[in-house]
């Protein structure tokens, strides 16, 4: 089942879900608005059309990404892949997960995002990776909602609640090694 707005406010005020900061327009009719936090991951520009990444090899994995902090412009470059944070904190019970969509107004400009899942139990920032489609450079700004998480109850708690490697990130985490 999907939480309205009333749904996500009593799991808020009971502290079951967490989110920090709240800001005026988080809350929405079916989900929770997310803004972009000051940082950015864009692929290491030694990499060329040559390279070929290894997804288990953990040094290609420690050099694909280039994060700068304290951004002020979050620019994608046309034609683009890069990582990005929210701005927010969340703290997921054992009874909710969370699918993330990108705000129709950033798709319209030529955006989009994976899928990506909150798992129960996840506490942490989370890293969105975003495709800039255009064939022009988009600027976005920290602070500035982006991202739209909608909310599902589990038909029971999850025993097994989320522990793996995100568990607790604090802005950009890169992708694990593939085993």
């Amino acid at each position: 089942m999907i939480l309205s707005d009333s749904d996500l406010l009593r799991y808020l005020k009971s502290r079951k879900l967490v989110v920090r900061p709240m800001g005026s327009e988080t809350i929405r009719e079916n989900g929770l608005d997310m803004c972009l936090a000051d940082q950015i991951a864009v692929h290491n520009p030694r990499f060329g059309d040559g390279f070929i990444l290894d997804p288990s090899n953990e040094e290609h994995l420690r050099i694909e990404y280039q994060i700068r902090k304290g951004q002020k412009k979050l620019i994608l470059p046309p034609r683009s892949q890069v990582l990005l944070s929210t701005k927010e904190y969340i703290k997921m019970p054992a009874d909710l997960v969370g699918f993330i969509a990108l705000r129709s107004t950033w798709a319209r400009h030529g955006l989009s995002i994976p899928p990506t899942i909150i798992d129960a139990g996840f506490s942490g920032t989370i890293t969105v990776e975003v495709v800039n489609n255009a064939p022009h450079g988009i600027e976005l700004r920290p602070g500035v909602r982006f991202a739209h998480v909608v909310f599902a109850t589990t038909i029971s708690p999850v025993k097994n609640v989320y522990s793996g490697k995100y568990l607790g990130q604090s802005g950009i985490k890169t992708s694990k090694a593939v085993k």
